[in-house]
């Protein structure tokens, strides 16, 4: 995809280097003159955003690894005094914990773009896949993570959480012990959490690189979902999107500081500023909002069991999406009809989040009272989990499959340049006409 390299060494060290470990060009190669499509809009800058959230977690986590306690008797403490005695702790801390927020939220954006244009159909299937692993990374890194202030909600969250695990049939009894290191959630569980959640960044980032690689081989994917056909199609990535992308940057940073400076702990739940009691429980036990719509899955079902196989099915059917979307146009821009399931899919999706954020039996804001189902309030948040939950898998598992057998899509333009070239540029007010114009 990127063609022959473009670089030529100007000065005697670049010759030197390039003759011996050709760093240089290979920058120049991947990240400033590889061709890329010339119609990407903002929603293709998520990319950028989420490798500086990913720069910025590494960095404010090994500075909070410096002070950090892994133990039950001092870990809580040892926040607090980052927060207080450290240099700048307050900062470091804040960024970190609403770093990883953002670094969500950056992703979520992610993933609902490739949705949309799809960006997980062939040839890129392999890229969809890595970037699922790297959702899964994340998520682990962000749950352990969680528990590290050691909280109430920390301590009773890695309870419930791991606990999830020894519904699994054989292999879930090891699986918790070991996550524990023993017969409960205690120091020798913190120490685990602690040493994984420092490893797991790296390992994000090696997958990161596997993801990048990954994109640089059938290239850059674009609105149209149409192949490159030609130069004319592309343009260097720099400076045109090295300048798009700086620009996306600097507003998500924004955002970002506003969190960090006005609203450090709006994201956060009051409860984790309690240290963490084994002997009293916290009313409402939740995690992290971007894990929400998981923990309404788990809920719908009855089953504990059927809980926790429904919610890993709901992250696994993920990884197999390249194969259940039978439509051979890429870009919902010309299926109408999938663009209204999607809108529909991220509807789900936050009603999922909010039910996960409310308690089982909660009534629905705005519903009519006195509806009776069996024995169950149908306004309760279990049957609202339940039709969001349904949803869910009936959109990866029978809507896209049929979808792209029945749908009709709209008319595919042949190249990238045909929609961004079909109209005739404007002429401009005092100008003269061509010939053609004026007969």
């Amino acid at each position: 995809m990127s063609g022959h390299s473009t670089y030529e060494p100007t000065t005697g060290i670049e010759r030197w280097l390039d003759t011996r470990l050709p760093i240089v060009r290979f920058a120049h190669d991947t990240a400033l003159s590889f061709p890329t499509p010339k119609n990407l809009n903002y929603w293709y800058t998520f990319g950028g955003i989420l490798a500086l959230m990913l720069g910025i977690q590494l960095v404010t986590g090994i500075v909070l690894a410096m002070h950090y306690v892994p133990h039950v008797d001092y870990a809580f403490a040892s926040v607090e005094r980052i927060m207080r005695d450290v240099n700048c702790g307050w900062l470091i801390r804040y960024m970190h914990a609403n770093g990883a927020s953002m670094f969500f939220l950056a992703v979520y954006i992610h993933m609902i773009r490739g949705l949309y244009y799809g960006s997980y159909k062939a040839p890129r299937e392999v890229l969809w896949i890595l970037g699922c692993l790297i959702y899964l990374a994340m998520m682990a890194t962000a749950f352990i993570g969680y528990v590290l202030p050691w909280g109430q909600m920390s301590f009773h969250g890695a309870v419930v959480i791991t606990n999830l695990f020894g519904a699994l049939p054989i292999i879930g009894t090891p699986i918790t012990t070991w996550l524990w290191g023993g017969f409960a959630v205690d120091n020798p569980t913190l120490n685990r959490f602690f040493s994984l959640h420092y490893l797991l960044p790296f390992v994000i980032a090696g997958l990161v690189i596997l993801h990048i690689w990954a994109l640089h081989v059938p290239g850059n994917n674009n609105p149209t979902g149409v192949n490159v056909k030609s130069e004319n199609d592309t343009v260097p990535f720099h400076p045109y999107y090295t300048v798009k992308d700086g620009f996306a940057i600097g507003v998500f940073l924004l955002l970002y500081a506003s969190f960090v400076f006005y609203n450090p702990n709006v994201l956060g739940h009051a409860d984790n500023y309690i240290p963490a009691n084994p002997l009293v429980t916290p009313a409402h036990i939740v995690p992290e909002w971007y894990f929400l719509p998981f923990y309404a899955i788990l809920r719908a079902v009855p089953d504990k069991l059927g809980g926790v196989l429904l919610m890993f099915g709901a992250i696994a059917t993920l990884f197999v999406l390249p194969w259940l979307d039978t439509s051979k146009v890429r870009s919902m821009r010309y299926r109408p009809t999938a663009r209204l399931y999607l809108f529909i899919f991220v509807l789900a999706a936050l009603v999922l989040g909010y039910c996960g954020g409310q308690l089982p039996d909660d009534p629905v804001i705005g519903a009519p009272s006195g509806l009776m189902l069996l024995d169950a309030d149908i306004n309760s948040m279990v049957w609202l989990s339940r039709v969001a939950t349904l949803y869910y898998f009936a959109y990866f598992l029978i809507i896209l499959p049929v979808l792209g057998l029945t749908e009709t899509p709209l008319p595919v333009p042949e190249s990238i340049s045909e929609p961004v070239l079909s109209h005739p540029a404007t002429t401009p007010v005092g100008a003269a006409a061509s010939p053609e114009k004026r007969g």
